[in-house]
């Protein structure tokens, strides 16, 4: 059974968000037929949230709710699937200078993913550290499709898959409810828990799903009618 999760999102508990996890549930169950989403990961900047226990809220609302985190490296931002206590004692999720290459390599040991999110970003993204920089190795995915994103921010990360082969997700990046679930991940296997969605983030069976509202193209001038 196919599911589709929000892997990028950011609830009050990071310090640039205003959106409480139980809006962000409520507003996924009232727009189902415009956002199908089956779930959503909590990516809270720099900080794993070890208390968040979101069980009643899933029950309530029919979503589930699983927790992971955004971190800042040398290579821009990454997200870490699959924290454990090893990783916590391993990285100070705090600092905002990880070494990415030991990040990927070390939080896969550990039985992890780290993603680089929202490549095509300047300053905090893949590609512009890329023309700094030697590729990073054991790269699985990236965050192709990326709610926040500005005008030609994901065709950058787009090229950046084409060119390295990574496979691809997609995230809100939400830090308001309205924005949650403009894009997510459509998975071919069932999850139900963060360790399914590690094995199926390996297993690169999945696609990005963009969920924004498209634009009506602007008549040309010559088309429009004066009276």
């Amino acid at each position: 059974m196919a599911t589709t999760l929000d892997l990028h999102t950011h609830s009050e508990a990071s310090e640039d968000s205003r959106a409480p996890v139980e809006a962000y549930l409520n507003w996924i169950r009232l727009r189902r037929a415009e956002r199908p989403l089956d779930g959503i990961v909590l990516t809270e900047h720099r900080q794993f949230n070890r208390d968040g226990d979101y069980r009643h809220l899933e029950d309530k609302f029919g979503v589930m709710v699983l927790r992971a985190s955004e971190v800042e490296t040398n290579y821009g931002h990454v997200l870490v699937y699959g924290v454990n206590e090893d990783m916590l004692r391993r990285f100070d999720f705090a600092n905002i200078r990880l070494d990415a290459q030991e990040l990927i390599d070390e939080v896969a040991r550990m039985g992890g993913l780290a993603v680089p999110c929202h490549p095509g970003r300047p300053n905090i993204g893949l590609c512009e550290h890329y023309e700094k920089q030697p590729p990073l190795e054991n790269v699985v995915a990236v965050e192709v499709l990326n709610g926040g994103s500005r005008k030609g921010e994901d065709e950058r990360s787009a090229e950046l898959v084409r060119r390295y082969g990574y496979s691809a997700v997609g995230g809100s990046d939400s830090h308001l409810v309205s924005l949650i679930g403009l894009c997510a991940t459509r998975f071919a296997g069932a999850i139900r828990s963060i360790d399914d969605l590690v094995r199926e983030l390996k297993s690169g069976d999945y696609e990005p799903v963009d969920f924004r509202p498209r634009r009506k193209p602007v008549p040309h001038a010559e088309a429009v009618e004066t009276r």
